[in-house]
């Protein structure tokens, strides 16, 4: 059947034969036009990766040149930097030996030095070491038993209202104050003459059992050749309400760098913050006369307790408001606001701040107690108060300064069986100075150190120029020193 439709189907014309192998041609261009277009998209395809990657590789390539550059340059920069505290460091270790060494304390520079990396390969340092051990070579040392103590209360700034009146406050401020003029005169004379302040610590070597047990023994201090060696204290540096109006400074206070200054109100009322007593006015000149002080030495600053510590109101009355004397009252009166644990805070800072620039702190009992006269009781009572109220806000001491020149005993050396200073050693006290106008009363035993003081004063003053007996010209001439607001000395 689909043999004979086969051979029905008519034969195909020239025409039609052409024609259908022109579309067959054109199907076989279309089909290779197609390929062509797509080899082309393929390799065009192919060329765009390949562009695209080549950026991307360009791209990576310049980044990680940028990030080593940036890392390189970071390198340097740190480099640079540790270099630049490393000279710093050095700048400032070599500036701190060289403070060290002004005070004479050549071992502690030259150990200082000695801390810096590679200091035996600097030219700078290991010839610094070696001036600082020459320097040391030339020291001899000094006699300890003739180590003079001078002390000082606050000073007036305006003798105009410290010594106004004829009543006993203005004949106790004549007497036993100092002018900052004096104060200043004496110290630079004293500076000229020779005369290096040292801690009384530095007085002797001192050890410890297990159990606590101080044992003493000389120290022995080592000066450039006519140097002379003098401890310094301070007493009564509360600023009691009695001084009120009286031309002194009314409390310790610290400056923007955190300095001890004080706060000073002016005659007309206005507050002034400065160099207004002999803790800030001795930092001044130290620290413009480094060599005025062995290894950097202050003085040592007697404390009471009755009317608080260095210009604020601490103690313990102020805060229950019981057994007040007129002028605690009239001062909580003035003072409404008070705050007594943030007056307490107040004073610990600025003790502390004291303590950091090398100043120490004693008892000076609570009650300015005369220690001789008293019963052992009523030390005992005195000596709790100053270890509750004043103790805790100074860090603790193993100094006492008695007041009113008394003493425990006579000259003669003290004993176990003198029940106030065994009562006293109890409480952790070793340094015992009293008052003696001479120029040296210095024991060193194995259990204390004791050490009379001498006062530089007003009285002592003025009888120096005007007296028949001068008891300073070991340390100044007194006809300098006087200060022409004095014109009499009661009681004289």
């Amino acid at each position: 059947m689909s043999e004979q439709k086969k051979s029905n189907r008519p034969p195909m014309s020239e025409e039609e034969r052409q024609k259908r192998i022109e579309r067959l041609r054109r199907e076989r261009r279309r089909k290779r036009r197609r390929q062509a277009m797509m080899m082309r998209a393929a390799v065009l395809g192919v060329l765009i990766l390949i562009l695209i990657g080549s950026i991307v590789l360009v791209s990576f390539q310049v980044k990680k040149s940028k990030q080593k550059k940036a890392e390189e340059k970071a390198r340097q920069e740190q480099l640079i930097r540790e270099e630049e505290e490393k000279n710093q460091q050095k700048k400032d270790t070599i500036a701190k030996a060289e403070l060290m060494a002004k005070g004479y304390d050549y071992d502690g520079a030259v150990e200082l030095l000695k801390s810096l990396e590679d200091y035996d390969q600097d030219a700078e340092i290991i010839a610094k070491i070696a001036s600082y051990e020459a320097e040391k070579s030339t020291l001899v040392p000094v006699d300890m038993n003739e180590v003079t103590h001078i002390f000082y209360h606050s000073l007036v700034v305006d003798p105009e209202r410290g010594f106004a009146g004829n009543d006993s406050a203005a004949a106790g401020f004549k007497q036993w104050m100092t002018t900052v003029d004096e104060f200043n005169k004496i110290t630079q004379a004293m500076y000229d003459n020779g005369y290096v302040l040292v801690d009384l610590h530095d007085l002797v070597r001192q050890t410890e059992d297990e159990d606590g047990t101080v044992h003493f023994t000389v120290n022995q201090i080592m000066l450039p050749e006519g140097k002379k060696p003098f401890v310094l204290s301070l007493d009564d540096l509360s600023y009691y309400h009695s001084y009120d109006g009286r031309g002194t400074a009314s409390k310790m206070v610290l400056d923007e760098n955190g300095k001890p200054v004080c706060e000073y109100y002016e005659a007309d009322g206005s507050k002034k913050i400065g160099a207004y007593d002999c803790v800030p006015l001795l930092d001044q000149f130290l620290e413009a006369h480094p060599d005025g002080a062995y290894h950097g030495a202050r003085g040592t600053i007697a404390l009471t307790g009755y009317n608080g510590i260095l210009g604020y109101r601490t103690d313990i009355a102020y805060k229950t408001r019981e057994n007040l004397t007129a002028d605690q009252q009239a001062w909580l009166d003035a003072n409404p606001d008070f705050n007594w644990d943030q007056e307490c805070a107040e004073a610990k800072k600025v003790a502390e701040a004291m303590i950091a620039d090398g100043w120490r702190f004693a008892s000076h009992t609570w009650g300015h107690i005369r220690v001789g006269d008293a019963s052992l009781e009523n030390i005992k009572t005195d000596t709790e108060k100053w270890m509750a109220y004043v103790a805790p806000l100074i860090g603790g001491t193993d100094t006492i300064i008695f007041a009113h020149g008394q003493d425990l005993a006579d000259w003669h050396d003290y004993s176990a069986d003198n029940e106030k200073f065994s009562y006293l050693k109890s409480q952790g006290f070793n340094f015992f100075c009293n008052v003696d106008s001479s120029q040296y009363f210095l024991q060193i035993r194995d259990s204390y150190l004791r050490q009379g003081r001498r006062n530089l004063d007003g009285y002592r003053l003025w009888n120096d120029v005007h007296g028949s007996k001068n008891r300073t010209s070991d340390l100044f001439d007194a006809s300098q020193i006087l200060d022409p607001a004095r014109t009499d000395m009661p009681g004289l």
